[in-house]
């Protein structure tokens, strides 16, 4: 945990079977963040993670 949220990381590296799951949901890149299974952030944007820890 950091910031004091809970996340799952989730890397297709390691775990191949999670690029079937982001293609099935039309991702055609890495990273994605979701909440409640809800894309929230497509790609490394760092200025909308901001956004949302301070919230």
């Amino acid at each position: 945990m950091q910031h004091d949220i809970a996340f799952e990381e989730r890397n297709v590296n390691e775990n191949p079977e999670y690029i079937d799951y982001l293609k099935n949901k039309g991702f055609q890149s890495v990273p994605v963040l979701e909440q409640d299974n809800n894309p929230i952030i497509r790609g490394f944007r760092p200025d909308l993670l901001k956004k949302i820890v301070a919230q």
